[in-house]
């Protein structure tokens, strides 16, 4: 198969991903660049996060538009986030590929847990939690920066477990801080942006958008612990096959 043609189904299950769950596109765009597009570690992720920004912001207007979106706990989150995001970004690029490989799939495995543990019920007007939200959004925008993803697949188990949103509003608010999480890290890369292989990004990310648009139709017919049942299995599979990777490389 073409790598045009690669790029496209990749990008389209990495929006579907974004637009219906509010996180995953980084965790499966970054390995789809790898093992399947011939990417280094270090260039997918910064490709990835090219990608996830303009996919997360596409998704996000039409998540807002359906007042999934809870702009002050995010933009508290996302806020906390951008120092540490830029921070891990410098850290990142003296980091090994393997060890890199190694933390992406730890860290993905150790979301994919939290999201199928049960919770509690809580009542439907319980108060959002807004020191927690940006003590939070501080961790994952450094864990963002060094391991070069939107951060969706840890905002969003941190949405519901920590904060408290339910699954949709979680969905949406995230990509807000994807948005804002991503552009924060690539403006520590901006320098590799240019050897970048745009013949295969400018596809991946076109297809992204478009799918984001069906993901989030599919959001609005499949039900929130649904929805986290199929992040977290996605996590998990994406997350072991990596570790095994990082451990033969």
């Amino acid at each position: 198969m073409s790598a045009l043609l690669l790029a496209l189904a990749a990008g389209a299950v990495t929006g579907l991903a974004l637009g219906a769950l509010g996180g995953g596109g980084s965790v499966l765009a970054v390995p789809a660049l790898i093992y399947l597009l011939g990417f280094t570690p270090a260039a997918a992720t910064t490709a990835s996060l090219v990608v996830v920004t303009v996919t997360s912001a596409t998704a996000l207007v039409a998540h807002a538009r359906d007042g999934h979106v809870r702009w002050r706990t995010g933009l508290a989150f996302a806020a906390a986030g951008i120092g540490p995001a830029m921070l891990g970004g410098a850290v990142a690029g003296r980091l090994p590929d393997a060890v890199l490989t190694a933390a992406f799939a730890l860290v993905a495995a150790v979301a994919a847990a939290r999201m199928l543990r049960p919770r509690p019920a809580r009542e439907e007007d319980r108060p959002i939690r807004h020191g927690r939200a940006a003590a939070a959004g501080a961790g994952l925008g450094a864990g963002t920066g060094v391991l070069g993803v939107g951060g969706g697949f840890l905002a969003v188990p941190v949405l519901v477990g920590v904060v408290s949103l339910r699954m949709r509003e979680a969905v949406g608010t995230s990509l807000l801080v994807i948005t804002v999480n991503s552009l924060a890290a690539l403006a520590l890369r901006a320098g590799t942006v240019d050897g970048l292989d745009w013949a295969v990004i400018a596809p991946f990310a076109g297809a992204a958008v478009l799918a984001a648009w069906d993901g989030r139709r599919l959001a609005a017919k499949v039900s929130g612990p649904v929805l986290q049942r199929i992040f977290a299995v996605a996590l998990l599979a994406v997350g072991a096959f990596m570790l095994v990777d990082a451990v033969a490389w």
